[in-house]
């Protein structure tokens, strides 16, 4: 232990004496145990380290939730970012940890952007252009966070200016998977109201890495994250790759709207294809790219008419399609405030509940979609469609 804090730089070093860790607490109680985890991070044994940040993700930002420990943890992360064992590689400490190994440094600005990610979690930020809004179940699992939880999320946004700084650099390294990760860092702290300032230049140092020698996922997570940081991607929209047109038209910026919303809407129409341009999820992102891609189409167009082939024909590939992905967020978007018995159905509306009733069974059922549709005030079954249609 003594070796490693004389190799330690100043700043991590003086967080780990300087910290009361017993009084700070994680997912599993007292923070007591972390100093050895974080010194861990920079052993010279590999599964050392990888068991180190096994306890990060486990208990210092468990399933994405945030502890008293999380924000001095994070400075003391993005201390030790540059730190020479950074370059060592390790290989996952859990068995759904797929891929070649990684970098500690890789590593260790993953976890510092889903501690970015969730920090962020409830700020009045557009991301994706999501409304999570249009989830039945949204205000279903809104509650109150008691003064603790209050305390961590409070700490974690107020260290995000820090963390960047440490962040910034490695968005220029040579490691590509580095790049990335810092990449992925670097949207959702750059995202932070107070640090809009600092987007000129992390926007500066993203577009001189659009280069020829670039490839396609380099390439589209730029793209991506100028769009997430409001920046103007309207020369993008005209790349030769689509899966960079794609991305440079996810938004929030809305940047020339109808050709963002056609360019999401001609991927949408071969999903399958757009779904092998990233067999691993970009930094950010969960679940198939076009669940992504439909969502923020959704958001983009002023009326379902827009996207009602596309999404029509989402819904009739029957169990080819997602419920709470596809089916469900389309059913919304026809019914915006719900449906009212006072307005007949549009021809859009009804060629989408057609849809629905054709492929019943392939779906599950009305049933199987039943908060959908209950929270677009339809009936719940085949019949009372049927009725309507």
């Amino acid at each position: 232990m003594t070796r490693i804090l004389s190799g330690l730089p100043a700043a991590a070093r003086e967080l780990l004496l300087g910290t009361d860790w017993e009084s700070l607490r994680h997912a599993y109680g007292s923070a007591e145990d972390i100093p050895v985890s974080l010194c861990s991070l920079v052993d010279e044994d590999a599964e050392v380290r990888s068991e180190a940040l096994a306890a990060l993700d486990m208990g210092v930002l468990h399933q994405g939730s945030l502890y008293t420990v999380t924000a001095p943890v994070a400075l003391f992360v993005a201390a030790i970012l540059d730190h020479p064992m950074g370059l060592a590689e390790h290989e996952g400490h859990f068995p759904w940890d797929g891929g070649p190994p990684r970098s500690l440094r890789a590593a260790l600005l993953v976890w510092l952007g889903q501690v970015a990610e969730s920090a962020a979690y409830g700020e009045d930020l557009v991301r994706d252009r999501i409304d999570w809004q249009w989830a039945p179940w949204h205000d279903e699992t809104r509650r109150e966070q008691d003064p603790e939880e209050l305390a961590a999320l409070h700490a974690c946004r107020e260290v995000r200016p820090t963390l960047y700084s440490a962040v910034e650099p490695f968005l220029s390294s040579p490691d590509p998977h580095v790049r990335e990760a810092a990449r992925g860092a670097a949207v959702p702290l750059l995202s932070a109201p107070g640090l809009a300032d600092r987007v000129p230049r992390a926007a500066a140092l993203l577009r001189a890495r659009l280069g020829a020698g670039a490839g396609r996922r380099e390439r589209a997570g730029v793209a991506r994250a100028l769009g997430m940081w409001g920046m103007d991607t309207s020369d993008l929209l005209a790349d030769p790759d689509p899966a960079v047109r794609v991305c440079a038209a996810l938004g929030p910026a809305r940047i020339d709207r109808p050709r963002a919303l056609a360019v999401l809407l001609d991927a949408l129409r071969d999903p399958r294809t757009t779904d092998g341009w990233f067999l691993e999820p970009l930094p950010g992102l969960d679940g198939w790219f076009r669940f992504t891609v439909l969502r923020s189409a959704l958001a983009l167009a002023e009326s379902f008419e827009e996207v009602a082939p596309v999404a029509v024909a989402i819904v009739a590939a029957g169990g080819m399609s997602v419920t709470d992905h596809e089916r469900g967020p389309i059913l919304l978007r026809a019914f915006h405030g719900g449906y009212d018995p006072a307005h007949p159905l549009t021809p859009a509306q009804r060629d989408l509940l057609r849809a629905f009733v054709d492929t019943d069974e392939v779906t599950g059922g009305i049933a199987g979609n039943g908060l959908w549709f209950r929270a677009a005030g339809l009936p719940e079954d085949r019949e009372g469609i049927e009725a309507l249609l």
